[in-house]
């Protein structure tokens, strides 16, 4: 009888642990709604305010700003275009931990910052607003971290302020390819169009499909949220043209062609999984170029320029940092404290994983 009861208590434990673990729907985000700030929504870190003006207009600019160690350097890390500066968290933590600074900015036309849908969005306006942050946080040189979009922005600062970047990492950046070449270019009102109908569920099955390889959880879904709750909230219609602008952006200014004339060191971080290709439904009838084929284009950069180390994550996607971070945070920690002098024996060396 005593056996009998406690299996039953296992059983049950078990049961309720099953249920708590469930992957989120939509359903479950259905009375989320975030205005264009998102007022309400926590960050890991304190968020500050940079205020500033750009092309005519009054701008903030959300950031968190964790200090350095004295003698250790910062990391700006640039998140991508389906994100916010919050989903650094777990990278952040680690860097501060071992002393870095690390500083995390929302862009003008995401996150918490602002929104302005009369504004140019170009890589060179955002890298330029982020070197007028770090000008007021007196970061004089720093290692600039892109991931996705990110990537294509953290590439121009790079090029636009090569004596600022002293290193620059690309964790799985889109822009690895000239998307026009192979694609028909699309107004920006019908990326807008396209932008009004998406729902929560949509999100959730891009995200899981694309990102993580079918597999969802809390985690992920944290991450999502931000993104459902603006389709959900009142201030929709104007997000919605923002992203189509920075949908423009990404396809009409490519980063891939000046991948030659980086003189920093540069490491590439790719999950091998990721098929990610902006516009891809968009091909033209000729092209018979597989798309956001990662597995492949870390080396198609090196002919580019061979001095940049690539290091390929076997059996993740687009955000190893999120996927497996304990995997990601070994070549990511050879890629920020990477040796400059000349006799570097790493240098533009490949590393699989």
């Amino acid at each position: 009888m005593k056996t009998s009861l406690f299996l039953a208590v296992v059983l049950m434990l078990f049961t309720l642990t099953s249920q708590a673990r469930q992957p989120l729907t939509a359903d479950d985000f259905a009375t989320i709604q975030y205005d264009a700030r998102l007022t309400g929504v926590s960050y890991p870190f304190d968020v500050r305010t940079f205020r500033f003006s750009s092309q005519g207009h009054d701008l903030e600019m959300a950031y968190m700003y964790l200090p350095p160690e004295k003698g250790f350097p910062v990391v700006t890390l640039l998140h991508g275009k389906n994100f916010n500066g919050a989903y650094w968290q777990n990278t952040a933590t680690w860097l501060h931990d071992q002393g870095y600074g690390v500083l995390m900015p929302d862009q003008v036309g995401f996150g918490k910052s602002s929104k302005p849908t009369d504004y140019q969005y170009s890589f060179a306006a955002l890298a330029s607003n982020t070197k007028a942050l770090m000008d007021k946080l007196n970061i004089v040189k720093t290692i600039v971290v892109g991931h996705s979009m990110g990537g294509m922005l953290a590439t121009r600062f790079a090029l636009l302020y090569d004596d600022v970047a002293t290193r620059l990492v690309l964790v799985n950046p889109i822009g690895l390819e000239n998307y026009l070449v192979y694609e028909h270019y699309r107004d920006i009102n019908n990326f807008y169009r396209s932008e009004l109908k998406k729902s929560a569920q949509d999100i959730i099955s891009y995200q899981q499909k694309r990102y993580y390889d079918g597999q969802w959880n809390s985690d992920y879904a944290s991450f999502a949220e931000p993104l459902i709750g603006w389709v959900q909230g009142p201030d929709w219609p104007i997000l919605a043209k923002v992203s189509a602008l920075t949908y423009d952006m990404i396809f009409t200014q490519p980063v891939i062609e000046d991948m030659q004339y980086l003189t920093m060191p540069v490491s590439l971080i790719l999950g091998t999984r990721d098929r990610t290709a902006p516009g891809a439904d968009q091909q033209k009838a000729d092209n018979k170029r597989e798309l956001g084929r990662y597995d492949r284009l870390g080396q198609q950069v090196k002919v580019r320029n061979d001095k940049i180390r690539v290091t390929e994550l076997k059996g993740l996607g687009h955000l190893p940092q999120i996927e497996d971070f304990d995997r990601f945070k070994a070549p990511f920690l050879e890629a920020i404290a990477r040796r400059t002098s000349g006799n570097d024996p790493t240098a533009g060396s490949d590393t699989n994983e």
